[in-house]
């Protein structure tokens, strides 16, 4: 299965409509990476693709990742050192356990929308929405083999 073609169009558009939504409630930027594949340690693997999005040049420092390796049901969120310095440990783990929950029902899109709402509920926090605000990320999925 080619990774690019896993959801369908009008799935892609729910998923990029969740992180607009998201986005409207704080001011830190939300990406989804899907790989296929995932060979060695999640965490290092959806550190590399941060660096590579550029997620780490936001001026804040608030962006926010969930990586996803579907034949390998491997999973990740990691944020930005400016959001790292700002939560308490374990900050992510209801949003991970609410999306592995749904993935182990084959519900990705579902999964990937609630990590989204979560994950930007939980940015507003500490990042909450500024009237000139931008959107520094692109709301895409990214998609790598």
């Amino acid at each position: 299965m080619n990774v690019k073609t896993f959801f369908t169009d009008e799935q892609s558009k729910l998923i990029q409509q969740s992180i607009a939504d998201a986005e409207r409630m704080c001011s830190g930027e939300i990406r989804v990476h899907i790989d296929m594949r995932c060979k060695g340690d999640v965490l290092l693997q959806a550190k590399k693709i941060f660096e590579k999005l550029k997620m780490h040049e936001t001026a804040e420092r608030n962006g926010v990742l969930i990586y996803l390796a579907l034949a390998d049901k491997k999973l990740a969120i990691i944020g930005d050192k400016g959001i790292n310095e700002k939560v308490p440990e374990g900050f992510w783990d209801l949003a991970y356990s609410s999306m592995r929950n749904l993935f182990a029902e084959a519900n990705y899109t579902e999964g990937l929308q609630v990590g989204i709402g979560m994950a930007g509920e939980k940015l507003r926090t500490y990042f909450p929405y500024h009237k000139d605000d931008r959107n520094e990320l692109s709301n895409e999925i990214s998609y790598g083999e």
